[in-house]
Formats: structure tokens, C-alpha cells, sequence
């Protein structure tokens, strides 16, 4: 493990776990952690987890900005998408994945770029999720990170696997979380 792995994991550990708290305070670590991320998975030639660095600080300045105009509240609304609309989502997810793995293979050479570009497509999908505060977000998210466990410990990157696994645990705990936040918002509405 570098220092730069374990600055990176320690932020956007803060991040994921705020994010699971429905905390406004998700999205500056997220940048940090997400900046620091871009560097380590340049070293590691994972380009396509770059790119979706390099989104991830863009998304998450938008996504500060977006839970930030609604005031001190403590719980923001967290709302449902409609299941056509979530199918859209993720069949556009599977073809960008198959197209930038594609391109990925056969330009550059990526390690696992089919496996690097599903980590990417679903993370930016759980991500604009996330950034609306819907639900759905936190199943995409366990996706996200039983693929992202096996790739990142094929690198060497430990230390980013293990908190991976723990961030699987995580999404289900945040799933869970918000479900009864929904709820609750629902029952007073």
C-alpha cells in the first residue's frame, strides 16, 4: 500500500459512509478522495476508473451544490424512479460498458478493460442516482462493488479491495437506511 492509496481510501471511505447518512458533507470528500483516486488508477493503468474519477469530482461539485440549496435540513427527500425509467438506465449502462471496453481493448492497454468499464458505466449510474437521492442507488452500488473487488485486488491494490468489500456492506446498511427514511417521509406526507 502507497500513501497515496491510503489518503485516497481514507477520504472517499468519509465520503461513502456520509453518503450513507444522507450527509451534505458526502460530496467535498468525495472530491478529494475522487482527485487522489484518478492518480493511483493511472499508475495502475485502470483508464476507464480514471475517467470515472475525473466524473465523480464533477458530480460530486454538482451534487454539493444540488443538497446544499435546500437549506440545514438534516434528511433531504429521497425519492423512487420509475422502473421503465431504471431500465432505460441500465441497458444504457450495459451497451457503454460493452463500447468503452470495446475501445478500451482494442486502443489502449488496459488491464480488464471490460471489467474497468462496468465498474465505471453502473458507478456513473448509482452516482446520478445518488446525486437525486433515489433509492435505487444503493442496489446499483453492491453491483458496482462485486466487480470492483476482484479488479482491484488483481492490481495489487489491497487495501482499496478490502475497503471495497466493506463499502458492499455499506450499501446495504445505507439501502436499508434510506428505504426507512422513504418510508417515513411517506407516512407523514
Amino acid at each position: 500500500m502507497t500513501l497515496l492509496e491510503g489518503v485516497a481510501n481514507a477520504l472517499a471511505t468519509a465520503s461513502i459512509l456520509l453518503a450513507g447518512r444522507n450527509s451534505v458533507h458526502t460530496w467535498w470528500t468525495g472530491i478529494a478522495g475522487c482527485s487522489l483516486f484518478a492518480l493511483l488508477f493511472w499508475d495502475t493503468r485502470l483508464y476507464a476508473d480514471v475517467l470515472l474519477q475525473v466524473f465523480f469530482v464533477g458530480a460530486s461539485v454538482v451534487g454539493w451544490w444540488y443538497w446544499s440549496r435546500h437549506g440545514e435540513r438534516a434528511e433531504l427527500p429521497i425519492g423512487r424512479t420509475a422502473p421503465r425509467t431504471l431500465a432505460w438506465f441500465v441497458a444504457g449502462a450495459a451497451v457503454a460498458t460493452l463500447v468503452y471496453g470495446s475501445l478500451l481493448h482494442r486502443f489502449t492497454d488496459a488491464y480488464a478493460p471490460f471489467a474497468d468499464s462496468t465498474v465505471l458505466a453502473l458507478s456513473v449510474l448509482a452516482q446520478l442516482l445518488l446525486m437525486r437521492r433515489r433509492i435505487e442507488t444503493w442496489p446499483i452500488w453492491l453491483l458496482v462493488n462485486s466487480v470492483a473487488v476482484p479488479l482491484y485486488a488483481s492490481r495489487g491494490l489491497m487495501l482499496t479491495a478490502v475497503l471495497y468489500s466493506a463499502y458492499w456492506i455499506n450499501a446495504w446498511v445505507a439501502w436499508r437506511h434510506w428505504h426507512n427514511l422513504f418510508r417515513r417521509a411517506e407516512a407523514v406526507a
